[in-house]
């Protein structure tokens, strides 16, 4: 009389109780990003078990070497880098973390810029960089050289840089406490204001004997190329064509490399 009892109680523990298994379907490598029907389900997913089950197991790579088509790569004369955020690698929603790659080239300039959402771990991993950053008003600017395997912080929303004076590539890996961090390049933003407004900031009507507009039709796209001094001793030639990192490790073809101003 109790076998079926037994059998019964035996069924509802494992048809309840065990959870779902990880959708074993196969996409390709960073297939997924991009994927706004994806995202939305992801967002609205009820518990972290669910997100996880809406991922296939290549949805949890992400491949740097072959970044997705979009906004994954900025390139400029000095180099380029390479992000994973929650849109381009949608396996990093729920979890709160990012990262960028930095390819930097012989003089490469990681212009200034800002992360509105986010401090941010900066890890050379080939060559070196120096690093400078403001973290607010009233505070000293810190100065730092970093060589391979050695680790800085900019606090979030701090005024951050970084550039190779060297003429090897350099390499960083950047990680952030947000999915989604944000980048504002500093020069690029203060120009984008009204042209009456920039004169008032900088207590000038022309800059190097050009309207403000003109000048600002001037700034580098990121990654840009450092000092006189630096390229000097390089000899490199400012108005070559952007230096891809080669010999860096950097990735060899990208999909949606272009000449954004953008940086994370």
């Amino acid at each position: 009389m109790y076998r079926p009892l037994i059998a019964g109680v035996f069924y509802v523990l494992t048809t309840w109780a065990a959870p779902a298994a990880i959708n074993m379907a196969s996409r390709d490598t960073n297939s997924s990003a991009n994927n706004q029907d994806l995202i939305n389900s992801l967002e609205l997913a009820a518990t972290a078990a669910d997100r996880i089950n809406l991922l296939t197991t290549s949805d949890f790579v992400y491949d740097f070497n072959e970044p997705p088509p979009g906004d994954s790569v900025t390139t400029g004369l000095g180099g380029h880098t390479v992000k994973a955020d929650r849109k381009l690698f949608p396996a990093l929603i729920g979890t709160g973390v990012s990262m960028t790659l930095g390819f930097l080239g012989p003089c490469g300039f990681n212009t200034p810029h800002v992360h509105p959402r986010s401090s941010q771990i900066n890890v050379v991993v080939e060559g070196q960089l120096k690093t400078q950053f403001v973290a607010e008003n009233g505070v000293p600017p810190i100065f730092n050289t970093l060589n391979k395997f050695q680790m800085t912080v900019f606090p979030q929303g701090s005024l951050h840089t970084e550039w190779n004076p060297t003429c090897d590539p350099a390499v960083f890996v950047a990680g952030f406490a947000s999915e989604d961090p944000g980048v504002e390049q500093a020069a690029q933003s203060l120009f984008e204001l009204d042209e009456q407004v920039v004169q008032a900031d900088l207590g000038v009507d022309t800059l190097n004997g050009e309207s403000i507009e003109d000048f600002k039709n001037k700034l580098p796209a990121n990654v840009a190329l450092f000092v006189e001094e630096c390229l000097k001793t390089c000899d490199i030639d400012q108005d070559a064509t952007p230096n891809q990192g080669e010999g860096s490790g950097a990735p060899s073809s990208a999909g949606g490399r272009g000449s954004s101003h953008g940086r994370r």
